[in-house]
């Protein structure tokens, strides 16, 4: 996309790249302790192995930030996890944050359409943008299939880190600050 080469699928790995183990974190106490000690964890959307199929695996930023997690990289050889400035040229390409998200979403049917229409959604980028959902910090699980969240490598402050948006029924790409606890999907992108 541009002069960038993103992945067309989101992250679905346990491992860092040199093998170590990502711990799963299932129940809500599990998550909740990771994000308080600030430990890389990961887990399934609803912990259903299947939702990480459709979707790729959610994680929170203590797993994907090598500031936090021992200077390991979550994906695979040659490439990374996107810096905030990574993603604001993506958005940039792609005609601005006000149109981005339309040309970054899939037209897939695994857009929840039965209340919202998939406003703007073309994938004309190639992106593929799927609605992967969230978890929450203290452990519930919310937005699958209607706001796709993936993490960047930036912190904003000690808790918190950029993030960027995609929902069912708006064309545009949103870029937020989350605390890191919570759970966001990864796309890699080329080194």
């Amino acid at each position: 996309i541009g002069t960038q080469v993103w992945a067309t699928k989101n992250l679905n790995v346990t491992t860092f790249r040199n093998g170590d183990s990502i711990p799963q974190a299932k129940t809500d106490s599990e998550w909740e302790a990771a994000g308080e000690n600030k430990q890389p964890a990961w887990c399934y959307y609803d912990n259903n192995a299947a939702n990480g199929a459709k979707y790729g695996i959610l994680y929170n930023w203590y797993a994907v930030s090598k500031i936090s997690n021992g200077n390991k990289n979550v994906c695979p050889t040659g490439w990374h996890v996107p810096t905030d400035a990574e993603w604001t040229t993506l958005n940039n390409f792609l005609g601005g944050e006000s149109i981005a998200g339309g040309k970054m979403k899939s037209t897939s049917s695994l857009w929840n359409t039965s209340y919202y229409s998939n406003m703007g959604a073309t994938n004309e980028s190639g992106f593929t943008g799927h609605p992967g959902g969230s978890r929450y910090n203290g452990g519930s699980f919310w937005d699958l299939g209607i706001l796709g969240y993936w993490w960047s490598a930036s912190q904003f402050d000690a808790m918190n880190a950029w993030f960027e948006k995609l929902i069912i029924n708006n064309n545009s790409s949103f870029k937020n600050k989350w605390h890191k606890s919570i759970a966001c999907s990864v796309r890699c992108i080329r080194d």
